[in-house]
């Protein structure tokens, strides 16, 4: 597999959520699979085997995180020298020439893109036409609803 990029931010949020399966939720399921053995009969017991299902689950999520993060690379955009150009993990603030409406979006890694909060993936078309670009500059935006044209009001790397 090839490294993926993952912002700071992001690469806590899975330490964080791995550390929480491993130490608390983990442990929780096991008590729960000795409680349900202690019932008996195993065939009929239903919370046995939502326990197992739950354990399943947990220790299918530590493998996905534990993968995502052996294959990132964690980029810390406030030491990139990106030379006032929109890079991976940077904010930009673009103005839609058409409309005039403003926004701001993160660039981030996929496992971290989330359109409610910003955040869209290096590898979608809106951040493709933006990385590369500085201030002032106007990235063309093919989209579903028709070709945008961006301008690139402001860049900021935190």
């Amino acid at each position: 597999m090839t490294k993926t990029p993952i912002t700071v931010k992001g690469a806590e949020i899975l330490q964080k959520e791995l550390q929480q399966l491993k130490t608390i939720d983990r442990p929780k399921v096991i008590q729960a699979i000795a409680e349900a053995r202690a019932h008996g009969d195993l065939k009929e017991n239903a919370e046995y085997h939502a326990a197992r299902e739950q354990q399943g689950f947990i220790e299918g999520r530590i493998k996905d995180i534990e993968g995502k993060l052996s294959f990132a690379t964690i980029v810390d955009v406030t030491t990139v020298n990106a030379n006032g150009k929109v890079v991976f993990g940077a904010t930009v603030y673009v103005a839609d020439e058409e409309t005039g409406d403003e926004m701001i979006y993160q660039i981030v890694g996929e496992d971290e893109a989330d359109i409610k909060y910003n955040k869209i993936s290096f590898s979608s078309p809106m951040a493709r036409a933006l990385i590369g670009n500085e201030e002032g500059d106007v990235a063309k935006v093919e989209t579903p609803g028709g070709i945008r044209f961006l301008e690139i009001v402001e860049i900021k790397y935190i």
